[in-house]
């Protein structure tokens, strides 16, 4: 439970992001790329391509019989937002943990009030749970607002250019409710760890990587054909991600304590 010492210190924290204009920037420019722009790109290139050949005739060779047929097009656009997207859209999460994550104890070292933080009436693991729970809130806010935006643009610019609507599947309810939270815990946990140790904001968002690296290489499987996601390995990953951000999530608090803030 969160009592309302650790609800001020999650306040504390979000008004400290929203009041940087450099991290904020982030927190908006990125997801819009992701979810503005990037698929923008996907939808007009596929709308006004000539069909004859297309390079993701691989993915299309991997689609059900059910689905591999009809307007080619749609095809190829209903892959794009229900199959490729969905795993391009974890990068959001991980980079709106990681942003706040990152500055959640290195943060209170640079403006020298770790101390202070220290002598309030809260156990170092409710410091550490609200820290993690205060990035945890703003990574899914980041990740709802960005996915209405997606989907609202999409269909707009479909209806506008192809006088069609793709409804999303699925997947996205499994990732928006499972796999994506479960992704920004492990992130959260591991970022929000490295920032109690480290020195600079770039020092503690490093270990972000090891979380952006298999999301690219899977993007990169998609468009070449070798595999294509699909609910149920989306629900399988969530499941194992849920259960890695658990057990992660237990580890972190029984190895934090003052020596590692300290140091």
């Amino acid at each position: 439970m969160i009592n309302s010492m650790q609800l001020a210190l999650i306040k504390k924290d979000l008004r400290a992001i929203t009041a940087n204009k450099r991290m904020f920037s982030v927190l908006l420019i990125v997801p819009l790329m992701f979810t503005v722009v990037v698929p923008t790109i996907f939808v007009l290139s596929t709308a006004l391509a000539p069909m004859e050949s297309t390079d993701l005739q691989g993915l299309l060779d991997l689609l059900p019989p059910i689905m591999n047929s009809g307007d080619i097009k749609m095809m190829i656009l209903n892959l794009i937002l229900n199959n490729i997207m969905p795993i391009f859209f974890l990068l959001i999460p991980i980079m709106a943990s990681s942003v706040m994550a990152a500055s959640s104890f290195v943060g209170e070292k640079e403006k020298r009030t770790l101390e202070t933080l220290l002598y309030c009436p809260l156990t170092l693991k409710q410091i550490f749970s609200a820290k993690i729970f205060a990035s945890f809130v703003l990574s899914m806010l980041v990740s709802l607002a960005s996915f209405i935006v997606m989907i609202a643009v999409l269909e707009i610019e479909l209806c506008i250019v192809l006088g069609k609507l793709i409804i999303p599947n699925i997947s996205w309810l499994i990732l928006m409710l499972l796999l994506s939270p479960a992704l920004s815990l492990i992130a959260i946990t591991l970022i929000v760890r490295g920032s109690a140790k480290a020195q600079s904001m770039e020092e503690s968002q490093q270990r972000s990587v090891f979380l952006i690296l298999p999301i690219i290489l899977l993007v990169v499987g998609q468009f070449t054909g070798v595999m294509l996601v699909n609910a149920y390995m989306i629900l399988g990953l969530g499941i194992v991600l849920a259960i890695v951000a658990y057990f992660a999530v237990r580890a972190s608090f029984n190895r934090f304590n003052y020596e590692t803030l300290l140091r």
